[in-house]
C-alpha cells in the first residue's frame, strides 16, 4: 500500500448476535466513553451483475448514517487492508465459523 492513498479499515464487530464486517476510510477512539467511532463506510459498487444479499442489507441499514459509535467490547478485529472486500453479516450462532462472544455476566433480575 503507497504511503500517498488514504487507509481503509476492516472492521468487524459483534452486533445483537451477528457479526457484521464492514469498511471504513476513518475509525478512532470517541469522546464517548467506551465507544469506537466510525466515519466514511465503503460498500462495494452498485453496477456489479453479482448482488450480495447480506451487503444490500448493510447498505440499506446504514444508508444516511454518517457517523456510528461501536461499543469497544463489542470489536472482535480491526485491520488495515489494502483494498475492499465484501461487507457482510453473518450469525455469531454458526457453529463453523471461529468467533466466539465475548463473555458478559448475566443481567440481574428484578
Amino acid at each position: 500500500m503507497s504511503k500517498t492513498e488514504d487507509p481503509i479499515y476492516r472492521i468487524i464487530f459483534l452486533n445483537q448476535g451477528q457479526v457484521y464486517e464492514m469498511y471504513a476510510k476513518q475509525i478512532y477512539q470517541s469522546d464517548l466513553w467506551g465507544f469506537l467511532e466510525i466515519e466514511e463506510f465503503i460498500f462495494g459498487e452498485r453496477t456489479q451483475v453479482v448482488v450480495d444479499p447480506s451487503e444490500e442489507r448493510l447498505k440499506s441499514q446504514f444508508d444516511g448514517v454518517s457517523r456510528s459509535f461501536i461499543p469497544m467490547h463489542s470489536v472482535i478485529r480491526i485491520d488495515e487492508v489494502e483494498r475492499i472486500g465484501i461487507a457482510k453479516i453473518t450469525d455469531a450462532k454458526n457453529p463453523a465459523g471461529n468467533v466466539m462472544p465475548f463473555p458478559m455476566p448475566p443481567l440481574p433480575t428484578k
